[in-house]
């Protein structure tokens, strides 16, 4: 394991990765996982909580997923099984997916990576299910805990909805990008580390590297 880092020391060992998923409905072990995307952070040169790398994997239905045309609407997708998706079969999406992830959590010294997600317990849930369902060992995650920015928009800035979260926090929201795993990922993981930023800065808490 490499040396320690500053991040490793922030979150008790955890090491925040930003996901999100888009699905063909509510249901994390009856409906398809479509696209997962993951945006690493860090402690940068600054001390700052960042984005260091961003990974997505569009993701082939599962054997008789469901799909619900609602669900398929809401995120604009009219074909799962359309070529130009370069979607992949769940196993080796998560596979690749996971590949960086385990390689940041050992750069960094952390003991494993924990979920941060807009209502993370969905996109836990079918992160899970998928991991149950492709007979992953060991995920890279830890199985039940997470943190929630829905959770803390509300302390924040008084806001849940992801959207309204960024138009408090003052960072730019395109609607016609969003229902897209990776600008959602994005766009959350920039608002975790605003939000993460600002309470260390009124702790006067320093991350400086080792």
């Amino acid at each position: 394991m490499g040396q320690k880092s500053p991040i490793a020391k922030r979150f008790r060992g955890f090491l925040p990765v930003v996901v999100d998923v888009e699905s063909g409905g509510f249901d994390s072990k009856k409906d398809a996982l479509l696209e997962i995307s993951a945006v690493i952070l860090n402690i940068n040169e600054a001390g700052l909580l960042a984005i260091e790398e961003s990974h997505e994997q569009h993701v082939l239905p599962f054997k008789n997923a469901n799909l619900d045309p609602k669900a398929l609407e809401f995120i604009g997708l009219s074909d799962p099984w359309h070529p130009f998706r370069m979607a992949k079969e769940e196993k080796e999406a998560l596979t690749e997916l996971f590949t960086p992830i385990r390689a940041a959590v050992k750069k960094s010294g952390c003991s494993r990576a924990i979920l941060v997600g807009h209502n993370a317990w969905f996109d836990l849930a079918f992160v899970n299910a998928a991991v149950e369902r492709c007979q992953i060992k060991n995920s890279p995650f830890h199985s039940f805990s997470s943190f929630d920015t829905a959770t803390l928009g509300g302390v924040f800035y008084g806001q849940t909805v992801l959207a309204r979260m960024a138009e408090a926090a003052k960072i730019e929201w395109d609607h016609k990008a969003a229902h897209s795993a990776l600008y959602d990922a994005e766009q959350t993981a920039e608002l975790f580390c605003k939000m993460v930023n600002n309470w260390d800065q009124l702790n006067q808490t320093t991350h400086q590297p080792p």
